[in-house]
């Protein structure tokens, strides 16, 4: 049976390219919000939900640290997407020809220098591959979008310049997401743990409840905190950790960590993507 797996964006998106790179048999489903694509897991209009977490150039993607912890999905997989940026055309059209380009103002602002080298004035719309959709729609061969390839082939369009980005090395990573927890066992290469907490009121609580990490020689990769509904003095941490947590040195830093939290949680037990290791 053909799985269905959930993002936000429309057709041709990069979350779109991530899904398709994970899971190349399986059904995608375009969703208009973050919320949206979790539902559909939810609702079980989806086996899967593919959530853009961080970005190297633009950090951390807000929306999914608030929404993933109460969202009842659990993370059971990573993946990393090379963001190349592409100037879309309408068939026949010359890269001469652009006087426009539209799409995501991130996106745009990442490909200042070759627009700039062009002479090509920037157009901001709310999504990249819905920049190619329009470009594909106004058939006007003046106009161009900045997407991916995968964007131009599905609406039609000719790739007129690859990988025009500023910054070489932007990527974006990923968690795919599934409604039922699904840990990794230990034995299955490099494992990943994320977890959220909220540490306890009382004076150097967080540097307390870290210091298990640090004297069981757990690896922490990541360590993020955000205000929990508005409040200024309850504060939520997200951290990725490697190991698993029958791991005996994870568990006993676990542990520690407990003592000095009012909560804790672990959202997924995934292994560790290989482009960790590329990157390292």
């Amino acid at each position: 049976m053909t799985k269905t797996i959930s993002f936000q964006g429309e057709p041709g998106a990069y979350s779109h390219q991530a899904c398709n790179e994970v899971m190349p048999d399986a059904k995608a489903l375009p969703c208009h919000s973050f919320e949206g694509a979790i539902a559909a897991v939810l609702d079980q209009r989806a086996d899967f939900a593919m959530l853009p977490v961080e970005n190297s150039t633009y950090g951390r993607v807000a929306d999914i640290h608030s929404l993933l912890p109460e969202s009842g999905l659990h993370i059971i997989g990573e993946h990393f997407v090379r963001v190349h940026a592409n100037l879309l055309g309408v068939k026949g059209s010359q890269l001469s020809d652009i006087k426009t380009a539209q799409s995501h103002p991130v996106l745009l602002g990442q490909c200042r220098k070759f627009l700039k080298q062009h002479n090509i004035s920037s157009e901001s719309v709310a999504d990249t591959a819905g920049s190619a959709r329009m470009v594909a729609e106004r058939a006007d061969p003046e106009i161009g979008g900045l997407a991916s390839e995968l964007a131009a082939e599905i609406y039609g369009l000719d790739v007129l310049a690859r990988h025009i980005e500023d910054n070489a090395h932007n990527t974006t990573r990923f968690l795919v997401c599934a409604p039922q927890k699904q840990w990794a066992s230990q034995d299955s290469g490099t494992i990943m743990t994320t977890l959220v907490f909220q540490v306890r009121n009382i004076p150097a609580a967080l540097y307390k409840a870290m210091g298990g990490f640090a004297t069981n020689g757990v690896n922490m990769v990541k360590l993020e905190s955000y205000m929990v509904n508005g409040s200024f003095t309850a504060t939520q941490f997200y951290a990725d950790i490697e190991g698993h947590p029958d791991d005996p040195a994870v568990k006993r830093a676990l542990a520690e960590l407990k003592y000095f939290t009012s909560s804790m949680r672990v959202l997924g037990v995934y292994p560790s993507n290989e482009f960790r290791d590329s990157v390292s």
